[in-house]
C-alpha cells in the first residue's frame, strides 16, 4: 500500500513543558475571530519581569520534572518584541547551562506569528543565531478571499471600538504570502494554521489547496470553540469537506501532503475508564504576562476571556498556588461531559478549550464543558469517513491492478 502523509507531531509533544511568556498584547492585525479580546498597544512585558520568572523557574527545578522545555513566545504578535525576546533567549541559554539544569540542549524556542515582520533584518539575526532550537509558524489562512475576510490590518478608530466599514478593511494576505519561500528555506517541514468560522466556510476547499500550491505540506485547521455557527453551517461544512476529500483523493495529495481535518483516528465511541484523559493541556502548561501574573494557559489571562476573571495560579515573586492549580490536575473528559457527550456514537477527536469551557459556563468552574462546536464535530465525522472510505478504496484497486 502507498504511503499516506501523516500529520508531523510536535517537538517532544506529550513529554516537554510548555511555558509561554506574553510578551505583548499588541498586533498589527485586527483578525475577526481572534480570542483576545482585550489586545493592546500599552503591555509589553519588561525584561525585569522576564528575568524574575526565568530565576524562579530554573530556581525550582524540582518542581519541573519534564524531560524538555518549549519556551513559547505569544501576543498579540509576539515579534513586535523582537529585541526583548532576543534577550530573553541569551539568558535563558547561558543560565539553564551555567546552572547545568536538564533542560540544557533539551529546549525549543516557540512562535506562532502573522509573519509581517518575518523577513526583517532583526528576525532573521534572530532565526539565524537559534536556528537549531527553533521552531515558527506562520499563520495564512489561504486563499487571499478567505485570508483577508477575517485577518484585516488594525486601524487607530479601531483601538478606540469603531469598526471599519467592509469597503475600507484592508486585509494582510500580500504582507504575509511574500516571506513564505523565506520561511519555507528556513524550516522546510513546517506547516500552517488555520482557522475556520462561520463567514468563510464556503472557502475551506480552495484554501487548503491554495497552501498546498505555495509548498505547505502539512495544513493544521480548527473551527473556532466559540458560539459563532449559525444554522445551516453543519451542512456546507461537511459539503466544503467532502469536496476537499475528492480533490485530495484524487489528485494524489496525499502522498505528500497533510489536513488535519482527516484523521482516522475521530468518530467513534469512547470508554471513560480507557479513554477518559482530558483533551486540552490547560494546567500542565505555565504562562507568564507583562505583569508578572502565572496562568494554567495563556487563555485565562485577562485579555482573552469576555466575561470571567482571570484564572491566576501565581506570580514571580510568590511562585505557584498549587491549589490554585489544583482544579486542571484533576480535570479529564468524564468529569466535564454532559451524559450526551459522554455517550456520543462520535465522541473520539471532539475537541475542547477549557478556558472557553470556563468562559461560557454559568458559573466560574472549569468542569463545564461548552459544546458549541457539537454539529460541526459531527459534519466533520461524516466527511472524514467518506474520505478514509474512499481513499482505502482507491488504494486496494491501486493494488489489485500491480
Amino acid at each position: 500500500m502507498e504511503k499516506i502523509k501523516e500529520r508531523d507531531q510536535g517537538w517532544q509533544e506529550g513529554t516537554a513543558k510548555n511555558i509561554t511568556f506574553i510578551v505583548t498584547k499588541d498586533c498589527q492585525l485586527a483578525c475577526k475571530y481572534c480570542y483576545l479580546v482585550g489586545k493592546n498597544s500599552k503591555e509589553r512585558m519588561p525584561w525585569e519581569v522576564a528575568k524574575t520568572a526565568i530565576d524562579y523557574i530554573l530556581d525550582n527545578e524540582k518542581d519541573f520534572q519534564e524531560t524538555s522545555v518549549v519556551w513559547d513566545f505569544i501576543g498579540g504578535e509576539p515579534f513586535l518584541e523582537i529585541d526583548l525576546i532576543d534577550k530573553i533567549c541569551d539568558y535563558l541559554k547561558v543560565e539553564m547551562f551555567r546552572r547545568n539544569h536538564h533542560w540544557f540542549n533539551s529546549y525549543r524556542f516557540s512562535f506562532s506569528t502573522n509573519g509581517i515582520n518575518y523577513s526583517s533584518d532583526k528576525v532573521q539575526s534572530f532565526i539565524k543565531k537559534n536556528r537549531e532550537h527553533l521552531s515558527i509558524g506562520i499563520t495564512i489562512d489561504g486563499t487571499k478571499r478567505k485570508h483577508d475576510l477575517n485577518r484585516i490590518w488594525k486601524n487607530k478608530e479601531m483601538e478606540l471600538g469603531i469598526l471599519p466599514k467592509s469597503e475600507e478593511e484592508k486585509g494582510s494576505y500580500e504582507d504575509v504570502v511574500k516571506n513564505l519561500p523565506l520561511w519555507l528555506e528556513q524550516f522546510p517541514g513546517a506547516g500552517t494554521k488555520v482557522t475556520v468560522s462561520s463567514e468563510d466556510i464556503p472557502y475551506i476547499k480552495e484554501s487548503v489547496l491554495h497552501l498546498y500550491s505555495l509548498g505547505i505540506h502539512e495544513v493544521n485547521i480548527n473551527c473556532v470553540f466559540e458560539d459563532v455557527w449559525k444554522e445551516g453551517d453543519d451542512v456546507l461544512f461537511e459539503k466544503q469537506l467532502m469536496e476537499l476529500a475528492d480533490a485530495i483523493i484524487d489528485g494524489s495529495y496525499y502522498k505528500n501532503y497533510a489536513c488535519s481535518f482527516f484523521s482516522e483516528h475521530m468518530g467513534k465511541p469512547m470508554d471513560c475508564h480507557l479513554q477518559n484523559q482530558n483533551w486540552c493541556g490547560a494546567g500542565m502548561m505555565l504562562a507568564i504576562d507583562a505583569q508578572g501574573y502565572f496562568y494554567p494557559c495563556t487563555r485565562f489571562a485577562q485579555y482573552s476571556l469576555r466575561s470571567k476573571k482571570a484564572w491566576i495560579i501565581g506570580n514571580i515573586h510568590d511562585g505557584i498556588d498549587k491549589n490554585k492549580l489544583r482544579p486542571f490536575l484533576a480535570l479529564d473528559r468524564c468529569t466535564q461531559s454532559t451524559p450526551e457527550c459522554i455517550d456520543c456514537d462520535v465522541a473520539e477527536g471532539c475537541a475542547w478549550c477549557q478556558c472557553e469551557n470556563y468562559d461560557a459556563a454559568d458559573t466560574p468552574t472549569v468542569y463545564q464543558r461548552a459544546t458549541a462546536i457539537c454539529e460541526m464535530h459531527k459534519a466533520r465525522v461524516r466527511a472524514n469517513n467518506y474520505y478514509w472510505n474512499k481513499l482505502y478504496r482507491k488504494l486496494e484497486k491501486e493494488g489489485e491492478e500491480k
